[in-house]
C-alpha cells in the first residue's frame, strides 16, 4: 500500500501492522497501528488495502495519552 502524497510522504508498504492487545485474537472490527520512520499509520483491520490515516508520532502519542487518560470520555 502505497500512501506517500507530496505534502506527506510516507510509504506504508513494507510497514508491520498490529492492533491493540486488548482486542483480543478474533478482533475483526478494530483499527491496526504502523509505526514507520517520521510517522504512524493507522488502518481499519477490515480493510487492509484501504486508505490509513497519517500522524506524526508526537501526534499519535498525545492522542494515546489522552485515551489513556480518559480525556476522551462523555461524562
Amino acid at each position: 500500500m502505497e500512501m506517500a502524497t507530496k505534502e506527506y510522504p510516507v510509504d506504508l508498504t513494507r510497514a508491520t501492522w498490529f492492533k491493540s492487545s486488548k482486542s483480543g485474537p478474533n478482533c475483526d472490527n478494530c483499527v491496526e497501528v504502523a509505526y514507520v520512520t517520521g510517522a504512524v499509520g493507522v488502518r481499519d483491520s477490515k480493510d487492509k488495502t484501504g486508505p490509513a490515516l497519517i500522524f506524526a508520532p508526537g501526534d499519535w502519542h498525545a492522542f494515546v495519552a489522552g485515551a489513556r487518560s480518559g480525556a476522551f470520555m462523555q461524562h
